[in-house]
């Protein structure tokens, strides 16, 4: 069924005799010979052609934006948000493993269930209908579905709606060319610093730091999310090394640490306390970030959850979980002393 579903991919490039092909959508660069199909599972080679996926969604759903999580993305804003199946990674802690595994687990084939026929013109219309300021694709890995979300985001920013990708950050100079012109926002996993624990969800740890540093240098809106799970990345160094990279990039990103709760095939790890998100944020403040965020515990955080101004400390927006309770910025600016805050503020 999802092989029906498909189209020729334009990220990808001859790789040898009899029609070998290299997929260009993430960091794995897949070789993938006639008949044969990538890691995603949903990207394949018939008779010398990338067929990748098209013309379908598996989730559709209206959701604040502050869920995605964006904080500095028109606060208070309904996102449209769509995901199709199938990932390049196999992280045992999957918050999404039913949509991102199919093809791997056979747990998550039910999911096939779930799949819509849909046109981009269709999804802009949803949006519209529901006054939706932002389409994002999330749910699964959008990076291997690149060339569908590059056809609905072309007519979502034509319609002045922004686009977002909720990503794990495992791209291809080549996929961030193609998305560049298209893209409002992009929120990157950085899951650890440590490169033997990437390898163990199926990555290469520099592949991810190289995305979020040509996504910063290409204009594009970044925030980050890091996943603080006990006794993998929760360590005074982990935090410090997460933090100190965020901060060699630019101090004005922001960083979300949010609480993991046991789920998929990692079911033996406590949920997160407070306390470690709380010891993340003072990390992250002593490395020299001016935007830090604990998120997945709402109410329980106190002002962590809420925007301040780096220069004055005045609270600028107040969230309760997904929701904004005030908003005290002036535009871009702070209201109290003028500072200019970064992100995407008005429509």
């Amino acid at each position: 069924m999802l092989d029906g579903l498909s189209r020729q991919g334009s990220l990808v490039e001859p790789a040898g005799p009899d029609g070998l092909l290299r997929c260009q959508a993430c960091a794995h660069r897949c070789l993938i010979r006639n008949g044969h199909r990538g890691i995603c599972q949903v990207r394949f080679n018939q008779d010398g052609v990338l067929k990748v996926p098209w013309g379908y969604v598996a989730g559709l759903h209206s959701d604040p934006i502050e869920k995605k999580p964006f904080s500095h993305v028109l606060p208070g804003s309904l996102a449209l948000t769509f995901g199709m199946l199938g990932c390049d990674f196999h992280c045992a802690f999957c918050q999404n493993w039913f949509s991102s595994q199919v093809g791997r687990d056979p747990g998550s084939d039910d999911a096939i269930s779930f799949i819509q026929r849909i046109t981009p013109e269709t999804i802009i219309a949803r949006a519209k209908q529901v006054k939706a300021k932002v389409i994002a694709s999330s749910y699964n890995e959008p990076l291997i579905t690149t060339e569908w979300a590059v056809a609905i985001f072309r007519l979502a920013q034509a319609a002045g709606i922004h686009t977002a990708y909720v990503s794990n950050g495992y791209a291809t100079h080549e996929a961030l060319h193609l998305l560049g012109p298209w893209l409002s926002a992009y929120k990157i996993d950085l899951k650890s610093m440590q490169g033997n624990k990437y390898h163990s969800l199926g990555g290469v740890l520099e592949h991810v730091l190289d995305t979020i540093r040509m996504v910063h240098e290409m204009g594009i809106w970044l925030e980050i999310v890091t996943l603080v799970i006990p006794d993998f990345n929760d360590s005074n160094d982990e935090l410090w090394e997460l933090s100190r990279f965020i901060a060699s990039v630019s101090c004005d990103i922001p960083w979300h640490v949010t609480a993991y709760h046991p789920d998929y095939k990692k079911k033996d790890a406590p949920p997160t306390p407070v306390t470690t998100l709380q010891r993340a944020v003072e990390i992250g403040q002593e490395a020299g970030l001016h935007y830090i965020y604990a998120g997945n515990i709402p109410g329980r955080v106190d002002s962590l959850e809420d925007t301040h101004c780096p220069t004055c400390q005045k609270l600028l927006i107040k969230r309760i979980g997904f929701s904004v309770v005030d908003n005290f910025l002036v535009g871009e600016k702070c209201s109290f002393c003028g500072e200019s805050i970064p992100g995407i503020w008005e429509q």
